[in-house]
């Protein structure tokens, strides 16, 4: 008889563990002591209905709110409170499938220490921020290059659309050269599980939430990646997608109700155009297409009106931000979003992470239209709490066409200056995040004409205007590429695999040009991290006058003046005509060149040059 029993309590067991390995919870796990500490849990069976949505857990601390059941048997929902007092541990949930009763063990840990100091940190003007698309940096395990299992099994470098088999170990691997570059934090596309057919390079068509992808190294890697850069002083910034998922997501393929994306009669894409959002003489439908309609056929769109999938999406940032140690949070596709429920998710992360920073990917055209998606001093009927965004008015009507197109009342240069003059719109124009390109735009140096000069003046600018500078692999060696097909904009960077010619890792094969300019970068991104002016100091420009264009960052501590000169001839310097900043100065030198020019004497600047100049008394 006792061997009976034995047998059947064995039997039991093992159906237990088979069971648990067929049933999922989102959030995979959750802490003791986090301010968000009513969770909705989302159960999913791979196989078997569940019978009823009644579900116990019996574990000091933890109380069931309520429980939902959906027109897909193979979801419930289960609302809980975590209470303050709560302590770690395995939490056992108990529910219901056609196979009888099972449990699931669903963990709850302690907090990592430090939120706000460790991580968390936040992303300052104090930041030199890298984007990285990790299949496109550095090999650095060949051994997760394919992954059994997974939908794209592609690997060739020659083809621009297959994987190339970078990884978040190819990344720590580099790490001195990142951090020598002057770099303090990294943003990578989305390293989340892209298990698709094609297109995995990018990252934007998720699959599971909760995955990091195995072809980077899995949550092994980015939870090592994490500890390494944060040992280091470093930050860690997440690319978070509220808009849309993969059409392989199982949320998708296997819903639990038909309502969690936006469903149209036909495939509607959206209109791509934010205008009707705030637009007083738009249209419903115009408003409708745009935040309602998929971005690609390939990545369904998020409907955030659902409270379930709201949740899901709210509970996913916050577990990222915590699971992985997060200091900045860059928003995909903001002006997409439902923008009521994108407060609501901005207000959680910041009401758990109170120093973390945010900012979205706000593509528009016009500064005005860039400021109604950010914290903002204009009297609109809809208050965004998005408390930064990335800067594309400088780039699209200031840099670019300061160093391409010729001088004039609204041209050239003048338009830098403008653009920079509307920052009156902005609460927090220092938190704007500044770039010259990255994976969805032309290479710089491309837009430059290949004109090396331009790069470097480009980088002069990125490095001590207003804001948080952002660099994208390889501009910094003169990477090229437009963007069409997006998929030139994004080639390996030299020296990341092991069979490359030319290594900018190491400087084998480079050209003298592409040295330089690393070495420009190197150097005043290295300069920038003491330059208190610049960090965090003020800003003063003059009005430009024939191409040339003057602007100062200074403190009390320190001054810098930048002179960029941007026509075909050289301009003639009178320290004496800025003397709002200038005066009691006596030198300027050049941080890059260490030249020493005297403030009481007139020079000359060459043409299509730009001079970074501390200022001494």
């Amino acid at each position: 008889m006792k061997k009976t029993v034995l047998f059947l309590m064995l039997l039991f067991c093992f159906s237990w563990v088979i069971n648990a390995k067929n049933t999922e919870v989102y959030p995979t796990n959750w802490w003791v002591g986090m301010k968000t500490n009513s969770i909705q849990l989302l159960i999913r069976s791979i196989d078997a209905s569940f019978t009823t949505d009644k579900v116990s857990i019996n574990y000091p601390g933890i109380t069931i709110n309520k429980t939902y059941s959906f027109p897909n048997a193979k979801y419930i929902a289960i609302d809980i409170t975590i209470a303050p007092e709560t302590t770690a541990g395995d939490v056992f949930i108990e529910l219901n499938q056609k196979s009888g009763k099972q449990k699931i063990k669903w963990p709850l840990y302690d907090r990592k220490p430090g939120n706000g100091t460790q991580y968390a940190q936040g992303v300052t003007s104090s930041d030199f921020i890298e984007l990285i698309m990790v299949d496109r940096f550095s090999n650095g395990d060949t051994a997760n290059d394919k992954v059994k299992g997974m939908r794209d099994q592609s690997l060739n470098r020659k083809e621009m659309y297959e994987r190339h088999g970078g990884d978040l170990q190819g990344v720590i691997n580099n790490l001195d050269y990142i951090q020598g570059l002057g770099v303090t934090a990294l943003w990578f596309t989305p390293v989340m599980e892209n298990d698709m057919e094609k297109r995995t390079e990018h990252g934007y068509a998720i699959t599971n939430h909760y995955k990091i992808d195995q072809r980077y190294g899995g949550d092994i890697a980015y939870e090592k990646l994490s500890n390494q850069l944060h040992a280091r002083g470093m930050k860690l910034i997440f690319d978070a997608v509220y808009n849309h998922i993969g059409s392989f997501h199982f949320l998708e393929l296997d819903p639990p109700a038909n309502d969690w994306v936006h469903r149209w009669p036909e495939y509607t894409q959206t209109n791509y155009r934010e205008i009707p959002l705030f637009d007083p003489y738009g249209t419903k439908s115009d408003k409708k297409k745009m935040s309602d309609g998929w971005f690609d056929k390939i990545m369904p769109d998020i409907n955030q009106e659902n409270p379930f999938m709201a949740n899901f999406i709210i509970q996913n940032c916050i577990w990222h931000i915590e699971k992985f140690g997060i200091d900045g949070v860059r928003l995909d596709t903001y002006t997409y979003n439902d923008l009521n429920f994108a407060n609501r998710c901005n207000k959680a992360i910041m009401d758990e992470f109170p120093k973390i920073s945010i900012f979205g990917e706000i593509m528009v055209h016009g500064v005005a239209n860039q400021a109604y998606f950010e914290q903002n001093n204009i009297d609109t009927s809809f208050k965004s709490n998005l408390p930064s965004v990335v800067d594309f008015q400088s780039l699209y009507y200031g840099i670019i066409p300061a160093l391409t197109e010729p001088f004039g009342w609204k041209g050239g240069v003048n338009q830098l200056y403008y653009t920079l003059s509307s920052d009156f719109l902005s609460k927090n124009p220092m938190q704007k995040v500044l770039l010259l390109d990255n994976h969805d735009e032309a290479r710089f140096f491309s837009l430059m004409g290949e004109n090396v000069e331009k790069q470097k003046m480009g980088f002069q600018w990125l490095l001590t205007c207003r804001g948080i500078p952002q660099l994208y692999y390889g501009s910094e060696v003169l990477m090229k590429g437009f963007k069409n097909p997006d998929g030139l904009l994004r080639a390996d960077f030299p020296g990341g695999w092991k069979e490359d010619e030319k290594n900018a890792f190491t400087g084998k094969g480079m050209t003298e040009d592409e040295k330089s300019t690393q070495e420009l970068v190197r150097k005043l991104a290295n300069f920038r991290k003491n330059a208190s002016a610049i960090k965090t100091g003020k800003m003063m420009h003059y009005t430009p006058v024939d191409g040339l264009y003057v602007y100062f960052r200074y403190d009390d501590n320190q001054t810098i003046m930048c002179v960029m000169n941007t026509s075909s001839s050289e301009k003639e310097i009178d320290f004496q005509k800025y003397d709002e900043r200038t005066t009691g100065f006596i030198s300027a030198k050049n941080v890059i060149t260490e030249e020493i020019f005297s403030t009481s004497k007139k020079t000359a600047i060459p043409a299509t040059k730009m001079w970074v100049l501390e200022l001494n008394k």
